[in-house]
């Protein structure tokens, strides 16, 4: 089980606020906001920063989007997005790397954890990121190297998500390299294996 988290929840229907009140004690964690609004959940954010957001787009004042980017200006959380359907409109208005999950309702108990899980991880391995990167734009080109050289090592080791980041972490350290560095090997190592591009045939005169 993952360690005990105090989320603050945002929904402007109460059987929703009820429901992660309810269910989030029972994985183990701590609802240290249940706000109705998106300036109610800012407000409270600014008194008690979480561990983590979870927050329905579509609310009065100020919709979760908004919300959460106004929130991040100051504490860096991550966040999970949640919302009726599935709106590809609504996601592009998403600014920033805080942003690590969506769920659509109905939310039902068990997909809860692994959606926290799963945001809590990328934004643990982006915090790491950044101690090596001081340019954001730099740590953003690190990220794709190293979830490359992740994706490599899932399926060269057989490893999961979780495991080839501490794989990368453990060579990392052996070495003493960033893990920027260890990527990059990775994946030099792997393009030496491809089979080079087939030549264009010749063209007949």
């Amino acid at each position: 089980m993952s360690r005990s988290l105090k989320i603050a929840v945002a929904d402007d229907e109460p059987r929703m606020r009820q429901f992660y009140q309810e269910i989030l004690p029972l994985l183990g964690h701590e609802v240290a906001v249940a706000a109705k609004t998106g300036a109610e959940l800012i407000a409270a954010c600014k008194k008690t920063p979480p561990d983590l957001v979870i927050t329905d787009i579509k609310m009065p004042d100020m919709d979760g989007i908004d919300a959460t980017q106004e929130i991040c200006r100051t504490t860096s959380v991550p966040v999970i997005l949640v919302s009726a359907y599935d709106s590809p409109e609504l996601l592009e208005r998403v600014d920033g790397h805080h942003v690590l999950a969506y769920m659509v309702k109905p939310i039902k108990k068990q997909d809860l954890q692994p959606a926290i899980t799963i945001a809590v991880r990328r934004f643990e391995e982006w915090r790491a990121l950044q101690k090596e990167a001081t340019d954001l734009r730099q740590a953003l080109q690190d990220r794709k190297v190293i979830e490359r050289a992740k994706g490599i090592l899932m399926k060269r080791a057989g490893l999961d998500e979780a495991g080839a980041f501490q794989r990368l972490q453990k060579l990392a350290r052996d070495s003493n390299r960033k893990l920027v560095q260890v990527a990059e090997m990775i994946l030099a190592v792997e393009g030496a294996f491809q089979p080079p591009p087939e030549a264009p045939p010749a063209e007949t005169v």
